[in-house]
């Protein structure tokens, strides 16, 4: 037997599996995910890009405040 034949048989038996089922879904499920984060990943970018100056800023807001000298 070989390589390509037990390919095909390994793929048969594990359709068949009732397990390989449920392994099966949730490739899928990862496989549409990965396919939305590339479609969509200049906003994803942008967004976290966004995200990270907008906490710099606040750091930078709050490190800058006025302080209070203690008497």
């Amino acid at each position: 037997m070989n390589w390509k034949d037990k390919v095909v048989l390994g793929s048969k038996r594990f359709w068949k599996n009732e397990e390989g089922l449920g392994t099966l879904e949730m490739l899928m499920i990862l496989a549409v995910l990965v396919i939305i984060a590339i479609a969509f990943r200049k906003w994803i970018v942008k967004w976290i890009n966004d995200l990270f100056a907008d906490t710099d800023g606040k750091i930078t807001d709050t490190s800058n405040a006025p302080t209070v000298d203690e008497p």
